[in-house]
């Protein structure tokens, strides 16, 4: 089927989601974040964006930004072509890491602007990752409280109040007031074990990192598997999608 055209946004500010191929995590550690947040940071000058807001979850990725001098796919081939660059580089692997065609979503007015900043800095709290928004490292919330690095903050404060202090007492208060908005998302049911925590028991249990997994010859790689399933809570939809492994190989092995 052909696909559908993507909607143009009259404003130039988009919605954002760029997930990995299959579900599978496009992060093994902190450092693959920086990484993400260090091309976003460069291709901004580059490009010439505006970034309102990020989030970094498991195997996906929340953008609010604003398009500059180059358009909106020119600026996602820019990031995610740099990112799988390295990304491939350091874990000895080769092909996509990304979906081919990242999800967008046109908006066009304050308020809707608003609700989606909201739903990308609450995304860590829904899917049980923390308990309160301000402890989750890889978003931009606490980029508005004070420690500025990549965020064009000082345009979203401005709609909330002109007294700056005031401008972020009332953007905390509206960060966290429950939310039942849609926006657009990835429809992915909430996990007993998150990729990361899976992750981490991955490594800590067998000491190898679940990205190098696919790596290993064939006899050694099912060997790892046949571990990693008899730790409980791990499904097999999750392992495959953490190990870039394909999911009919895990299920024969299990």
């Amino acid at each position: 089927m052909p696909r559908t055209a993507r909607l143009k946004s009259q404003s130039g500010i988009y919605h954002i989601i760029v997930r990995g191929i299959n579900r599978q995590s496009i992060f093994e550690d902190d450092e693959d974040r920086e990484m993400l947040l260090q091309n976003l940071l460069r291709y901004k000058k580059q490009c010439e964006y505006s970034i309102y807001a990020y989030c970094f979850m498991g195997n996906h990725v929340h953008l609010l930004i604003k398009v500059g001098k180059e358009p909106l796919e020119q600026i996602m081939r820019r990031i995610g072509g740099s990112y799988v660059y390295w990304y491939n580089h350091k874990y000895d692997r080769i092909g996509n890491l990304f979906q081919d065609r990242f999800k967008s979503e046109p908006v066009e007015t304050d308020s809707y602007f608003l609700t989606v900043l909201r739903y990308i800095h609450q995304n860590p709290l829904k899917a049980g990752l923390v308990e309160d928004i301000s402890k989750y490292e890889w978003s931009s919330y606490n980029e508005y409280i004070g420690n500025r690095r990549l965020i064009d903050a000082e345009e979203v404060l401005g709609m909330f109040s002109e007294n700056h202090y005031l401008a972020i007492a009332e953007f905390i208060k509206f960060m966290h007031k429950e939310s039942k908005a849609k926006c657009l998302d990835m429809k992915e049911k909430k996990r007993k074990i998150t990729d990361d925590k899976a992750k981490k028991m991955i490594e800590e249990t067998l000491k190898i990192k679940p990205a190098m997994i696919r790596n290993e010859t064939q006899e050694k790689k099912e060997e790892i598997l046949r571990e990693i399933l008899k730790i409980e809570g791990i499904s097999t939809r999750q392992l495959a999608r953490i190990t870039g492994v394909s999911a009919n190989l895990i299920w024969k092995l299990g």
